[in-house]
């Protein structure tokens, strides 16, 4: 079932969230939904608090990016070994992060229209459930750690508004009053703040 995303504004998108254990509340139908919400906005990752759960629960999608890219592109943005996951992570932490940093424009099902360029390590190592609730420890590199950071980040409560300078945000302001009020088009299930 598709669940509406919440727009920027709302609160819990700030705000730090909960772990959680295999027993929380209909996990087995909350993970098919996330996923049908994800791929009904043409996204590559989802988090929990973005359909209004304050739990540390996200999914990332990089298999279908890299399906979509050329050869050249794939060298870019993936590692050799690397050709994207399909995952669910469940009260992930990020343990390791490298020292090599790389920039690349992000946007966000939460905030549709805004791209912005953002810094990032180019690998992590990620501690997490899978959604059969096995524990992993993970590197990821590329486009997938970029993913992973940026769906990890909300369940932080942190934005990748959160990493532009301060002008950057003030020539931001009216984009993000318009999201936020529902004046703009968007082509997915919406909750605004208005």
């Amino acid at each position: 079932m598709t669940r509406a995303i919440l727009a920027y504004g709302h609160s819990i998108l700030q705000q730090p969230c909960e772990d959680i254990d295999r027993h929380y509340p209909d996990l087995d139908k909350l993970i098919p939904d996330m996923w049908d919400t994800m791929e009904r906005a043409n996204g590559c990752g989802l988090a929990a608090p973005q359909i209004g759960l304050p739990i540390r629960l996200f999914i990332v999608d990089s298999k279908t990016t890299f399906e979509y890219l050329d050869e050249e592109e794939r060298k870019h943005y993936y590692s050799a070994e690397d050709e994207g996951i399909r995952e669910t992570f469940i009260n992930a932490r990020i343990t390791e992060r490298s020292t090599e940093e790389w920039i690349d424009e992000e946007g966000c099902l939460s905030i549709p229209g805004v791209l912005q360029p953002v810094q990032r390590p180019w690998s992590v190592t990620v501690s997490y459930y899978n959604a059969e609730f096995e524990l992993h420890t993970k590197t990821f590199s590329g486009l997938t750690a970029r993913m992973i950071q940026h769906e990890y980040d909300h369940t932080e409560g942190v934005l990748f508004l959160d990493y532009l300078n301060p002008l950057k945000r003030k020539l931001l302001e009216g984009k993000l009053k318009k999201v936020q009020k529902g004046q703009i088009y968007s082509r997915y299930p919406m909750r605004f703040v208005r």
